[in-house]
């Protein structure tokens, strides 16, 4: 999407949009979030929503981060197990019954679609090392030669143009080769850290807006994060998630920083005892 000449990725705003709107509409609905008809008015709130991206950005990664954002805000302000719980059995039992009707349809000779594909390719990459299956074999090969301690800054040769894209969503695969499993745990206890403080924020925030806002943030870091170092090392389908503050991308760091904006303007509204 172009505003102003502007190349701006809907998704990215959305993200945002969809933290501020929750955290409004919880504190709106105060006590009444707790019942049933509660639970299904967020829930109906989030869901057009996060289908509207997909259908405007044909990403499905970013319309489950969206609906994802709702279900942990959700969770926040509202943390009754059993309704979580279920609603998780049916969300994995869905997700089964999908790839298992996708390695069936294969077997018959169709696939579907694209991201037929990449399940496939996710379960067994090297039966797709020449389609679907290439980028994750060269991001597992990235991570393979980096070794425990790397080549050194800046010597990769996965990114050469043997790694599509090692720039945005496989970014963390060169980190990986460069500075080795060393430097891929660094970052992530660097991740680590900031959620940690992102949690202490929200649990020591003057009011329930602002610890909603930012319980928001934290969700959509950590599940960005997740979600990426996931597919990275093959553990999820290739889901095209970038990883926040490293990987390219223009909208997306502007989101984000704003993002920390916000939330270090709810941190520093917190007044400490002596």
């Amino acid at each position: 999407l172009r505003v102003f000449g502007i190349s701006l990725q809907p998704a990215e705003v959305a993200k945002l949009a969809m933290i501020l709107f929750l955290a409004y509409l919880i504190c709106k609905m105060g006590r009444n979030i707790r019942t049933m008809k509660g639970f299904l008015v967020v829930l109906g709130a989030a869901a057009p929503i996060s289908g509207l991206i997909y259908v405007i950005t044909r990403n499905l990664s970013s319309a489950i981060i969206i609906m994802g954002i709702a279900v942990v805000m959700l969770f926040v302000a509202c943390p009754d197990y059993k309704r979580f719980i279920i609603l998780g059995l049916i969300g994995i039992a869905g997700v089964a019954g999908i790839v298992f009707l996708i390695v069936k349809m294969s077997e018959s000779g169709s696939v579907g679609s694209f991201r037929g594909e990449r399940i496939l390719a996710w379960l067994d990459p090297e039966a797709y090392a020449s389609g679907k299956g290439f980028q994750t074999l060269q991001a597992l090969y990235a991570i393979g030669s980096g070794g425990i301690l790397g080549k050194g800054l800046g010597q990769s040769m996965q990114k050469l143009g043997f790694l599509p894209e090692g720039q945005n969503n496989m970014i963390f695969s060169i980190i990986c080769e460069e500075l080795g499993i060393f430097g891929g745990i660094f970052v992530l206890i660097l991740f680590g850290y900031l959620l940690y403080r992102l949690f202490f924020i929200a649990q020591n925030a003057p009011d329930m807006f602002g610890s909603l806002m930012v319980s928001g943030i934290f969700i959509h870091i950590a599940l960005q994060v997740i979600l990426n170092i996931a597919v990275v090392v093959n553990l999820m389908p290739n889901t095209g998630v970038t990883l926040p503050f490293i990987s390219y991308g223009g909208t997306s760091i502007v989101f984000l920083m704003a993002e920390m904006g916000l939330a270090l303007s709810v941190a520093r509204q917190i007044k400490f005892e002596e």
